[in-house]
């Protein structure tokens, strides 16, 4: 396990509660805003540990650090406090929902499934290694069920993130569809409502 990126209380374990099944969050960027209602219905562990970084100021002033533009996989990835794709929190925790609607060994994790364009979930490193990054999903993509989606975003932060998409991805890169966004992409806040 790799060290914090930056200092950081961990979240409280034990049984998290389920109640209230949804919790409304504003993401404040310097591209615009994006709101995002989080599904702690469905995914409490991964919002207990979300809410609980963004009350503690780690995403502030990070780097959305990676924009993919292809017609299967269209997201901004944030949350690494290193910009780079390897930060974290300093710990990791289980994969939830959909992960969790399929036996361990289900050959069915491997076939892609849709995650709608608006969905909110958690990017890793391979099973169980939930940390502090995340993706917002611009456009219908295409991805294995492994990846925990734990909320949603509204139309504003659509908006916001078609904008950020129509820049295109920064040159350079290794990849013309894969890489930093050319806008760059700075949280300001993450905060609940």
């Amino acid at each position: 396990m790799e060290p914090a990126s930056k200092p950081v209380e961990l979240p409280r374990s034990g049984k998290v509660p389920t109640d209230p099944a949804q919790v409304s969050a504003s993401m404040d960027t310097d591209q615009g805003p994006i709101g995002l209602t989080l599904d702690n219905g469905k995914a409490p562990c991964t919002v207990n540990s979300f809410i609980s970084l963004a009350q503690q100021g780690y995403f502030d002033n990070t780097q959305c650090h990676r924009l993919t533009t292809a017609a299967s996989l269209s997201v901004l990835q944030c949350g690494d406090p290193d910009a780079n794709g390897t930060g974290g929190p300093g710990y990791q925790f289980a994969n939830e929902y959909p992960t969790d609607q399929y036996p361990p060994d289900d050959p069915a994790l491997q076939d892609p499934v849709v995650y709608p364009r608006g969905t909110l979930a958690m990017a890793n490193a391979g099973p169980n290694t939930n940390g502090s990054q995340f993706f917002l999903v611009y456009r219908d993509s295409q991805l294995p069920p492994q990846y925990t989606v734990f909320g949603s975003i509204d139309q504003a932060g659509l908006a916001t993130l078609d904008k950020i998409a129509a820049g295109g991805v920064a040159s350079g890169g290794q990849a013309a569809d894969d890489g930093p966004p050319a806008l760059k992409v700075t949280i300001t806040s993450i905060r609940l409502d």
